[in-house]
């Protein structure tokens, strides 16, 4: 059945690369995407969608193709790039410089990857919109910003996505990464982590460098900060358990003779329980006090806690009623299962606010071969992965496997329509 629905994406693949080269070449930060959510509207409207809604939670657009009786199946994909500089040497390489939300010009790349889900979920949205008579329920397609500020599906949410669109039975994602191009991956239950941001800020009293005693040292704080951060999940979490404590941000000064007054740490937190989350969510704030303390601190430490998504569950058996169908359209051969994730994804969120399934699965990007003897001599870490500037997807069968794989998700949630095809899809 999935093979009748994709047997028009031949004549759609060089559209689709062309407007894969075009979003890649044109990126946009977290809360900027107008140009791509005004291309991927577009799309929709070419493709007979019945409902378009645009700035749905800020650049999303949703999508909405009624199609007689049946249940309503929602995809979605996210289209906001990052402040990366890249360093592919594709042709069509980004060479945007953009201001970001804290007023700084940065470079700006499609560094993970959101270009081709974007290209990929369009792709699927026309094949199923152009074989109507093949299924029949509700597709709901949903765009997302913001993803890598963690605040774009609770923004959609937020601005009534449920209340105003049809609300679905199953959430259906994927993301594309440093697997061989034409395999999937998948896992079942805690897919991916947890994920909070902390800014912190300690307080001390500046002076000049040549009379650090009359003055209190922040940067000396931070610096037993960071070291003593390491110690959470070492001494704190079960062994048992994963956990992840990065302090990827450090500031403090002006000039190598002036004790600040202040020194700012960013703090990233990743786990897969609520138990550790919460633990070491607790444990983080304790060691900071703690050292603003013993470092004499004027005040005590501010705490801001932002970029908040939890952990992404992939129901299992919504999982396995999914896998199944990829690999009766792919073969078992090109499934694979896959650990946790330490990385996070805010789509959870979605399946999270109505309590409904959510499926989400990984597709490789990398050159074939090449990755495959990578993964069999042990040498994954070589390989560039999502957030290097060297990240780009290989166009094919990258983008062939996208949008297959999304076709084929949502076909085994919809009503199948069987006549002519002589055999059943178990539903």
């Amino acid at each position: 059945m999935s093979g009748t629905v994709t047997a028009g994406l031949a004549a759609m693949r060089e559209d689709l690369a062309d407007f894969y080269r075009d979003l890649h070449r044109h990126p946009e930060l977290s809360l900027q995407e107008t140009r791509t959510a005004a291309l991927l509207a577009q799309r929709l409207r070419d493709a007979g969608f019945d409902e378009i809604a645009e700035g749905v939670g800020g650049t999303g657009v949703v999508g909405v193709l009624r199609n007689g009786d049946g249940p309503v199946v929602m995809l979605r994909a996210d289209f906001d790039a990052l402040p990366v500089e890249e360093r592919t040497g594709l042709p069509y390489a980004s060479t945007v410089r953009a201001v970001d939300g804290e007023g700084r010009e940065v470079p700006v790349m499609h560094a993970c990857g959101h270009d081709m889900h974007a290209v990929c979920l369009s792709g699927a949205a026309a094949l199923l919109a152009g074989a109507r008579t093949r299924w029949s329920g509700t597709l709901l397609v949903v765009f997302q910003p913001a993803e890598e500020l963690a605040s774009g599906a609770r923004d959609m949410v937020a601005d009534g996505l449920f209340e105003r669109f049809p609300v679905p039975s199953v959430v259906l994602g994927q993301h594309v990464g440093p697997l061989p191009a034409g395999f999937l991956g998948y896992g079942s239950g805690p897919v991916m982590a947890a994920a909070d941001s902390l800014n912190i800020t300690l307080h001390g009293r500046g002076g000049h460098g040549s009379r650090p005693e009359a003055a209190v040292d922040p940067v000396l704080m931070a610096a037993h900060v960071v070291t003593r951060l390491q110690g959470i999940v070492a001494r704190e979490v079960p062994p048992a358990e994963t956990a992840v404590v990065t302090v990827g941000r450090l500031q403090a000064g002006t000039k190598d003779n002036i004790i600040p007054d202040t020194a700012e740490l960013g703090v990233n937190i990743r786990a897969f329980t609520p138990a550790v989350r919460d633990l070491v969510r607790a444990a983080v704030e304790r060691v900071v006090e703690g050292e603003a303390r013993a470092g004499g601190a004027v005040s005590p430490p501010d705490f801001t806690w932002f970029a908040s998504a939890p952990a992404l569950v992939s129901d299992p058996d919504a999982t396995k009623r999914t896998v199944a169908a990829f690999a009766a359209h792919f073969g078992a051969q090109r499934i694979l299962p896959m650990p946790q994730v330490n990385a996070s994804e805010d789509v959870g969120v979605f399946g999270e606010a109505l309590g409904i399934p959510t499926v989400f699965w990984f597709w490789g990007g990398l050159e074939t071969e090449p990755t495959l003897a990578a993964y069999a001599q042990g040498r994954i870490d070589e390989l560039p992965g999502n957030h290097s500037p060297y990240f780009a997807p290989v166009l094919e069968p990258t983008l062939t496997t996208g949008v297959e794989a999304l076709v084929v998700a949502a076909l085994s949630w919809l009503d199948v329509n069987l006549v002519g095809d002589g055999a059943a899809t178990p539903q």
